[in-house]
């Protein structure tokens, strides 16, 4: 069963369905990418893993220290001071736990001589709010100091896009491919909610046929396989909600 939207499905980004989506989209570029660049190179799955604590965990429903103190005022017939009386029984708190995220990403290796040319990125809500997800990120930085290409899919209309200059374009949407020769220059791809998402390609050594990537048709297969239409409620608001 088709996805009903045109271009991204603004369903996909709600919590509940993302790191679905996040595990599967990662798995398919595999999938789908590795006959296209075999023999020469291998796309190889990744993952980067940090702990996350109080503020940094809220995005996953994980919320930091509350307290709520009940306090009645008493004013004493001679004294215009108020006395706080605390409650005699237990109020209920929620204590920071500790958690391990794991997230997946891809590398072009060359087979012969094991190097990483390119990283593809798809970007998760961690990486696009302060805290410890968008500085593990941050190595990005060192990617994009490196001869590595860099390709980073950013599906998700929530939090702080990554910083890039020269464009004033707006969007719900981007995709950026870096290529080392051309940086500082980049190829932003941006697209909103009513757009077909482009198709771009993955940059490889220049000597070589580059493949395309249809990530418009990737994502339709997901929602078909993971039967996510039989998931959504369509007669609720998205979240996060539409503009």
């Amino acid at each position: 069963m088709p996805s009903p939207f045109p271009g991204m499905n603004p369903y996909l980004e709600n919590p509940e369905f993302w790191s679905e989506v996040h595990h599967l989209l990662i798995s398919i570029l595999a999938e789908t990418l590795n006959p296209q660049v075999l023999p020469k190179y291998r796309v190889a799955i990744e993952k980067r893993v940090y702990q996350m604590n109080g503020d940094d965990a809220l995005f996953v429903g994980i919320p930091d220290v509350t307290v709520e103190k009940k306090r009645t005022a008493i004013k004493e017939s001679q004294s215009n001071v108020a006395v706080a009386i605390l409650p005699s029984t237990p109020v209920s708190v929620t204590v920071p736990v500790p958690l391990e995220l794991r997230e997946g990403y891809l590398e072009v290796r060359e087979v012969a001589t094991k190097e990483v040319v390119t990283v593809i990125e798809v970007l998760s809500p961690s990486n696009k709010r302060p805290g410890k997800g968008r500085e593990t990120y941050e190595k990005r930085r060192e990617v994009l100091g490196s001869r590595t290409h860099l390709v980073e899919i950013d599906l998700l209309r929530g939090g702080e896009p990554m910083p890039v200059s020269g464009s004033n374009i707006q969007g719900n949407y981007r995709v950026l491919v870096s290529r080392s020769l051309s940086r500082p220059r980049a190829d932003l791809y941006v697209f909103n909610l009513q757009d077909l998402i482009p198709t771009f390609p993955l940059p490889l050594r220049t000597e070589d046929t580059e493949p395309s990537i249809d990530l418009h048709r990737l994502l339709n297969l997901i929602y078909d396989r993971a039967g996510l239409a039989f998931a959504i409620d369509y007669s609720r608001e998205p979240v996060p909600p539409l503009a």
